[in-house]
């Protein structure tokens, strides 16, 4: 399973209104550079390169829910659709990236690090999998 690891400059834009995690455009895009901690917006990130069914800018994950109970909040995403290599192969990635589309500056959210260099041939897919029980994150 891919491990997630929050952005540390996201803790700061939630506190100065930067993202409504509830209406905002989130989307996924995918990197085979590591991202830094300290990345704070979409262009500090090395996306991999368009084409052969990857988008530029990645997928929309749209949100199932986004609430508190007890002063925990919960963001659970929807899956984003997935990737399909068609006409050749989709560049090779390792992170899939979190990012908030609305936001002015794209900021960063999180990624997730799936531990090795993952490959998509003609045909094959990849679907970055949110787990609907526990969420994408909370915050408390």
């Amino acid at each position: 399973m891919a491990t997630f690891n929050k952005f540390d400059p996201f803790v700061e834009a939630v506190a100065e209104k930067v993202h409504n995690l509830g209406t905002d455009t989130l989307k996924v895009m995918l990197s085979n550079v590591l991202p830094l901690a300290a990345n704070g917006i979409k262009t500090d990130i090395t996306e991999i390169t368009a084409g052969n069914g990857y988008t530029a800018g990645g997928n929309q994950a749209t949100q199932a829910t986004s609430s508190q109970t007890s002063g925990t909040y919960k963001l659970v995403l929807n899956d984003p659709t997935a990737w399909t290599a068609s006409g050749g192969s989709i560049a090779t990635f390792r992170y899939a990236v979190l990012y908030n589309d609305t936001a002015t500056n794209k900021e960063l959210i999180g990624w997730w690090d799936y531990g090795s260099a993952v490959s998509l041939a003609v045909g094959d897919s990849f679907t970055v999998d949110f787990d609907p029980s526990t969420g994408v994150l909370t915050l408390a």
